[in-house]
Formats: C-alpha cells, sequence, structure tokens
C-alpha cells in the first residue's frame, strides 16, 4: 500500500468528518461522500468505462426500472456492484435488488452497501452466486483503523481481483469467528478449557469432576494474568514467568516493557515512555505554574488544562507509523510558519507530525496558544 494511497484516504475522512452532517439526501451523499472514494480507488466517475451510474441489466426476473447505483468495471466485465443510502440512514438491511443483480452476475464478486460514512462489503461464502445475508467486512470511515486502509487498498481498479477478494471474506468470517469463540472461551471459563489447560501444563493428575473443579479458580486466574502480559508486552513476544502473587520472576535485564504503564481499570490503555515525554516536555515550555494533567485513553494521550477532558492543549496519537499532535483550534498561517520553520510536517487533518517527543520543543508558540485557547472560558460558552 503506497504512503500516497493512504494520505488521499485520511483526507476523504476529514472530508466526511467535516461534510457528512451536510449531506440529507442521497443524491448529496452520492456526489459529496461516495463518488470521491470510489474515484480515490480508481473507478472515476468521469470513465463510463470503470463505472456506470443507474446501471441496468437485462437478465430473468429484472424488474421494469430497478437498477443499482454504480456498477464498477474491470476490462470491460461489472466486478462489483454499490447501493447508495443517505448519510443518516441505518444499514441494517441491504436493498433487495442488489441481491437479485448480484445473483444474476457470476462475475461480480462483490457488492456493497453505504451511506457515505460505513461501507458493508459483501459477497457469496454460503452459496456461489447467492449474495450472502451478512457483510464480510465492515468499514466505518469515522472510526477506521490502519488494517481497514489496507482493505480498502485491494478494491482498487489496479489492484481489484475477485478470487482474491472472495480469500479475504473468507479468512475475515473465520477471523470474526475464532475471535469470538476465543473471547468466550477466557470470559467464561468451562470445564473443557480447564481440561485442555491442565493437559498442556502437564499437570500430573486424574482430570475427575472433583480435581477440575478444584483448579477451575486458578485457570481463571492465570487467564487474567496472561492476558495483562501479553497486551503488555504483545502477543508475539515471549512472555516472563510469573509467580503466584503475578509478579515478574525472570532474573534477566530486559526491561522493554518495564517503562509501559497499563491503566489497572483498562488493559487496552498503555501509556508509553514517548507519551509520557510529551507531556515533560510541555510542562518544560509552559512552566510549572501552568495547571496541566495529562490523561491516556485508547485512542490518543492528551494534556488537559485543570484536567478538564473538552479543555485539552494537545492530542499525541504514538499508534501510527509517524506519530502526530493535533491542537484544539485550526491552524493560522503563522502557526504554520512556525512549524515549517521548525523543520517539522503537516499531515492530514492539519495534524502536525512528530517523530520524535523531542520534537514538541520546537513548537513553544503553538504550546503556549493551546494554553491561552483551553484556558478562555468564552472558547467554551454554549453559542
Amino acid at each position: 500500500m503506497s504512503s500516497a494511497f493512504k494520505d488521499r484516504v485520511l483526507s476523504h475522512i476529514d472530508h466526511v468528518k467535516k461534510n457528512g452532517a451536510l449531506c440529507s439526501t442521497e443524491e448529496t451523499t452520492k456526489q459529496a461522500l461516495i463518488l470521491p472514494l470510489l474515484d480515490i480507488l480508481g473507478f472515476s466517475a468521469f470513465d463510463p468505462s470503470k463505472i456506470k451510474a443507474e446501471y441496468q441489466a437485462d437478465f430473468p426476473g429484472a424488474k421494469a426500472g430497478e437498477r443499482v447505483d454504480y456498477a464498477l468495471f474491470c476490462n470491460g466485465l461489472p466486478v462489483m456492484y454499490v447501493e447508495a443510502k443517505p448519510y443518516g440512514e441505518k444499514l441494517d438491511n441491504h436493498c433487495p435488488q442488489l441481491s437479485r443483480y448480484f445473483n444474476a452476475s457470476p462475475e461480480v464478486a462483490v457488492s456493497a452497501i453505504t451511506n457515505g460514512r460505513e461501507w458493508r462489503f459483501f459477497t457469496d461464502l454460503t452459496n456461489k452466486n447467492v449474495m450472502d445475508k451478512s457483510p464480510f467486512l465492515t468499514i466505518d470511515l469515522l472510526d477506521i483503523t490502519e488494517n481497514d486502509i489496507q482493505q480498502l487498498n485491494r478494491f482498487r481498479h489496479d489492484q481489484f481481483q475477485p478470487e482474491s477478494l472472495r480469500v479475504l471474506a473468507e479468512e475475515s468470517i473465520y477471523l470474526t469467528s475464532f475471535t469470538k469463540a476465543i473471547i468466550d472461551s477466557l470470559r467464561d471459563v468451562d470445564q473443557d478449557f480447564v481440561k485442555y489447560v491442565a493437559n498442556r501444563a502437564n499437570v500430573e493428575r486424574q482430570l475427575n469432576q472433583r480435581f477440575v473443579e478444584s483448579i477451575t479458580p486458578l485457570v481463571r486466574q492465570a487467564v487474567e494474568q496472561s492476558v495483562s502480559a501479553m497486551v503488555v508486552s504483545g502477543l508475539s513476544a515471549p512472555i516472563r514467568e510469573v509467580t503466584e502473587q503475578g509478579e515478574n520472576n525472570s532474573q534477566g535485564n530486559d526491561s522493554s516493557t518495564d517503562d509501559l504503564v497499563v491503566d489497572p481499570a483498562n488493559p487496552r490503555i498503555i501509556t508509553t515512555p514517548a507519551e509520557r515525554m510529551i507531556f515533560d516536555n510541555a510542562k518544560l515550555v509552559l512552566g510549572d505554574e501552568a495547571d496541566i494533567q495529562a490523561k491516556d485513553t485508547e485512542s490518543y494521550f492528551s494534556i488537559l488544562f485543570q484536567g478538564k477532558t473538552n479543555r485539552w492543549l494537545l492530542r499525541y496519537y504514538d499508534g501510527k507509523q509517524r506519530p502526530t499532535i493535533q491542537f484544539p483550534f485550526q491552524l493560522s498561517d503563522q502557526s504554520k510558519a512556525e512549524i515549517t520553520r521548525a523543520g517539522l510536517e503537516i499531515g492530514s487533518g492539519e495534524q502536525v507530525i512528530i517523530d520524535r517527543p523531542e520534537n514538541l520543543l520546537r513548537l513553544p508558540g503553538l504550546l503556549f496558544d493551546a494554553l491561552s485557547y483551553a484556558s478562555n472560558n468564552e472558547n467554551f460558552r454554549r453559542k
């Protein structure tokens, strides 16, 4: 996946955030939100060899005047149908004509229904040439992940491979089922799971009913400790030995995970050394008299004025390939000039790329502007 494609997708997401609520009709949603994303995928609305609007196919059972909003073409054949809905409409059910068109077109591998924000993709895993009732992939542009962008990349005109997408669909279904089974097993430890763990642990005891019941609480505790250890160190990293009290019992010198701080109330919130350094650098610039506090979330690390979540000075996104910070105001020409003089880049959504936490020290003017903005009550009065 090219960085140019990713940047275009992220730019489109910003566009959806700013303009989605204005798209109250289906036609506006098509023009403002759906066609731009199809264009990013290489299906230009100005190229009738790649996309045809209000597509009407000729097959037995087709109703008079029944059309699909868009048919996407590769090498002269339709490969994907798209049905559009207004931005605010929920996608609980897909349209019957979308199923009929899909079922009557063996060369079409995928169909989709979208309201410009959420995209649901369907194929025919259950019965060949019969559109599945459930989507194999759902992408919410306002809650998108790196993996979602990689999956979108596979729908590009120059990457479109029907069989590859069917494999993707099958893998997605299996992954969802396996994930649910694992989560259910870990949340509700049953006797089969306890026996499985005991056998894997080479417990030299007969696994009768009484013994299994006696070790079930220990297995539950072991599950909690194992999940916590994997959250900190990562699934692929070796898990160091744990004592009965749950403390690290390794004598090694590896401290790569010791600097990570896991929120005991939510193990998915992990504060990294880089995030703490961002806060330390902000305090270094603003001084000890600045009433600021740090707060970490699953999505970003923020610095707050007086601990108020709505009065944030900046948000730091450490999970990206290139970490960024976002300020609570639109960047002025003067702010952009300061960023340029500091030798830093402005990414999509006016987020400033911060490859290293110490680069924040190059932006003292913006930090003071953010503190002034967050401490000004006029910015938070109801209009």
